[in-house]
């Protein structure tokens, strides 16, 4: 029997990289409505991803405040998961969320993952690393075949 796989919304590369230069903004600026007003007649997407950003970082204050850490829910997982497939597929290779089970969670390493030696490091030390920094009650990442 196998495990169903939770899709995850898919960008290129060149889409990727192009966020990535819109997103080069100054990380430490909070941008106020009418500055994202502004922006958004210039140009609106940008505005709608810098609005998207400062949302999702709204909503982790009052666990970032109390210590305590945010609900690890599909869908939240799949956004932090995001950042890690971008990592990933600067080489080729993917991810695709299979499972929460409990604290562990299991990924399926996809492209030029499958078969590379550099694999199981990439998975500790680039996926666990960005789950575990939103979601420290995550114990532990695993590759599931």
């Amino acid at each position: 029997m196998s495990t169903p796989v939770i899709p995850i919304h898919r960008f290129n590369a060149d889409q990727l990289a192009a966020r990535d230069r819109e997103m080069a903004l100054d990380d430490s600026h909070w941008y106020s409505e009418d500055e994202l007003d502004e922006l958004d007649e210039r140009d609106p997407l940008l505005a709608a991803r810098i609005a998207q950003r400062q949302a999702r970082i709204e909503r982790l204050r009052p666990y970032q405040a109390s210590g305590e850490a945010p609900p690890l829910t599909e869908a939240a997982l799949i956004e932090v998961l995001e950042e890690a497939r971008h990592i990933l597929l600067r080489d080729g290779g993917d991810l695709a969320l299979v499972a929460i089970e409990g604290s562990v969670v299991r990924v399926r390493l996809k492209g030029a993952c499958v078969g590379c030696p550099n694999a199981m490091l990439d998975l500790k030390n680039v996926v666990e690393k960005i789950v575990r920094r939103t979601f420290p009650q995550v114990t532990e990442v695993q590759n599931t075949y």
